[in-house]
């Protein structure tokens, strides 16, 4: 029989602890607004920062740390300059990356934190959100969240890394409730 006056809690069963969850990595965005008439995109901060938290969250991205990138928002004008100066393509496109390169004597955790830049054309995802009978937010929500996995070293060189590639993007946008942008394309 137990002592009355030994008023000891027992601990939960292991399985019923609860732990302290490791807070999420975070990616912090940076929003430059450089030129472009963005207002079709609806509150364009929101969508941004929504389709890069999703990316932050998804668990094949594996993000180590915390860390930043920047979204420049751009015209057409400005995008097809970036675009003929460092792809030699003198056209506008709608998304172009720019890796964050260290300069000499940097060190090696400058380039895990500050990951790089997205640069977008507000003219050129207008008119492609337009043809293809999409909302122009969740097409500005595609292409932040494709810039930025050119950021994290995805690429679409070959089919197997294109088709991996859209199947990530697709996941992503679908935790944010945007219909796959591939789907339309296949039918």
């Amino acid at each position: 029989m137990s002592d009355p006056g030994d008023s000891t809690p027992s601990a939960p069963p292991a399985e019923t602890r609860d732990e302290p969850e490791e807070p999420p990595l975070r990616l912090a965005i940076a929003i430059v607004r450089e030129n472009g008439d963005w207002d079709a995109f609806g509150d364009v901060d929101s969508a941004v920062h929504r389709a890069a938290a999703a990316l932050a969250r998804n668990r094949q991205i594996a993000l180590r740390q915390d860390c930043e990138a920047s979204v420049v928002l751009a015209d057409d004008a400005l995008v097809r300059r970036l675009n003929r100066t460092y792809r030699g393509k003198d056209r506008a496109t709608n998304v172009l990356s720019f890796p964050f390169q260290p300069p000499p004597g940097a060190g090696p955790l400058d380039a895990e934190i500050y990951l790089g830049d997205v640069v977008l054309a507000a003219e050129t995802v207008g008119r492609e959100a337009a043809e293809r009978g999409i909302e122009p937010g969740h097409h500005l929500q595609h292409l932040v969240i494709h810039g930025l996995l050119h950021l994290l070293g995805r690429d679409h060189q070959s089919d197997a890394e294109a088709e991996a590639m859209e199947r990530l993007e697709a996941e992503i946008l679908a935790a944010i409730g945007v219909a796959d942008p591939y789907a339309a394309e296949a039918a």
